[in-house]
């Protein structure tokens, strides 16, 4: 697979339309969001910027993925399924970054996006066991398939949501794990797969420039839950319907930065008696923030966390179940590095101090020293 000239053509010309329509689409976007409203304006404590900027950039990457996606993939059943959910992802996050949607009118539309794709055969099948608690190969999930799969599909599209706090942060670790899952997708000679995520990694490349610290314009739900989306149906479509060891643990490397954030999130939010839809500033990259680092230095080091992540998920795609144990300590000590991000700011006055569920700012006598 990784000699087939034909698919690295398509795939290098689908990142190179990815990346065109996207680049040169933005300005044109950001003119439009400007217009119709679609303004991030820093009202609290969860926001890093100090002045109004425009969001919906999302926009721009949606269109130079579609177009590279029509132009160079084959249109099958499942990749129609996909690509008709996202047309329903990014009307949602569109609209969302005009006037604000409830939380739950957004949930409900990633629920029938993703029973969309489910419907055209984006499904999840079968969960790999690796042979370190039982002999069995294989789970055959039967009647839970379906629920199994929606759930992923509207989890992993709000993990990317939740960690597109810092300027560059989501576009970045998606195009991590974009590259991981092409690699990972060539590997497994699912050639289609492949030239899906090359769209989606130019799109992504091509509004980097304008995303990047300090920030021209943001994706906003738009764009963040578009990521999201993809990434979630394309890792099913690709990795999770062989019967290798590859096929359940490295989707989860993949994306196991915005789904760690997320699952301290929900756990957080339920302990202090909030929503789990609640916002807060508790955030991984918040939490560097308030250690004093810089945006810039922030997201650096949360892009290089996902590249060791994304590459443990190559090498286990690569090997057999001998360096699967090589893989679990190294995805362990990226956990580990999580956990202690999370926990150093115990008692460490934030810059501003703020509540990290309520966002609101605290009195200096209600901040521990």
């Amino acid at each position: 697979m990784f000699l087939n000239t034909e698919l690295w053509l398509r795939a290098l010309l689908a990142i190179a339309v990815g990346f065109a329509v996207s680049f040169a689409s933005t300005p044109i976007v950001k003119t439009f969001a400007q217009k119709v409203g679609a303004i991030d304006v820093p009202k609290d404590a969860r926001r890093v910027h100090d002045h109004p900027i425009p969001r919906m950039g999302g926009l721009a990457i949606f269109l130079g993925f579609i177009l590279s996606v029509v132009l160079f993939a084959d249109i099958t059943r499942q990749v129609r399924g996909i690509l008709l959910g996202a047309v329903l992802i990014v009307a949602c996050g569109a609209i969302d970054d005009i006037i604000s949607l409830r939380a739950w009118v957004k949930l409900i539309v990633q629920i029938v996006a993703a029973v969309v794709a489910v419907a055209h055969g984006v499904v999840i099948e079968v969960l790999m066991n690796p042979n370190i608690f039982s002999e069995n190969e294989a789970l055959i999930l039967g009647v839970l398939a379906v629920p199994v799969t929606v759930l992923w599909i509207v989890g992993i599209t709000n993990s990317v949501n939740l960690i597109d706090g810092l300027d560059g942060l989501a576009v970045g670790v998606s195009t991590i794990s974009s590259v991981t899952m092409f690699v990972v997708a060539l590997l497994v000679a699912e050639g289609n797969v492949a030239v899906i995520l090359a769209a989606l990694m130019g799109a992504c490349v091509g509004f980097m420039p304008y995303n990047l610290n300090p920030a021209k314009i943001f994706m906003g739900d738009t764009g963040a839950l578009l990521l999201g989306y993809v990434l979630s149906t394309v890792s099913v479509v690709g990795m999770f319907k062989f019967y290798a060891i590859v096929t359940f643990i490295v989707p989860i490397l993949a994306l196991a930065l915005p789904l760690f954030d997320t699952t301290c999130a929900f756990f957080r939010r339920l302990i202090h008696g909030q929503s789990p839809m609640h916002p807060d500033r508790g955030h991984l990259h918040h939490r560097l923030i308030d250690m004093g680092l810089s945006q810039k230095q922030a997201v650096a080091i949360l892009y290089s966390i996902s590249a060791i992540l994304g590459l443990c998920a190559v090498v286990l795609a690569t090997s057999g179940s001998v360096r699967l144990y090589l893989v679990i300590i190294a995805a362990a000590s990226a956990v580990a590095v999580g956990i202690f991000i999370q926990r150093t700011l115990r008692g460490h006055k934030y810059h501003p101090p703020v509540d990290p569920t309520t966002c609101e700012p605290l009195e200096d006598k209600d901040v521990k020293a």
